[in-house]
């Protein structure tokens, strides 16, 4: 899959998720969304992608929730 499919779907988790004021239970609930919905090749491509290029153009707090909590 496209990196750009990936990242634009990631965001709009994030943009779900990211409305719960409590941020850090909101980086769980994105990365949990994307345990859970994702195939492993995708997830494996989202992680490679945050740590070759820094995540760009994802949602600070998306590469947060996928630094922290994607299962790989």
């Amino acid at each position: 899959m496209q990196n750009e499919t990936l990242i634009k779907m990631a965001n709009q988790v994030g943009d779900f998720f990211g409305a719960d004021p409590n941020k850090t239970q909101a980086n769980i609930e994105i990365a949990n969304h994307l345990n859970r919905f994702w195939t492993l090749d995708m997830r494996q491509q989202i992680a490679k992608y945050v740590s070759e290029e820094s995540g760009a153009g994802l949602h600070a707090q998306v590469v947060t929730a996928i630094s922290q909590h994607l299962k790989i």
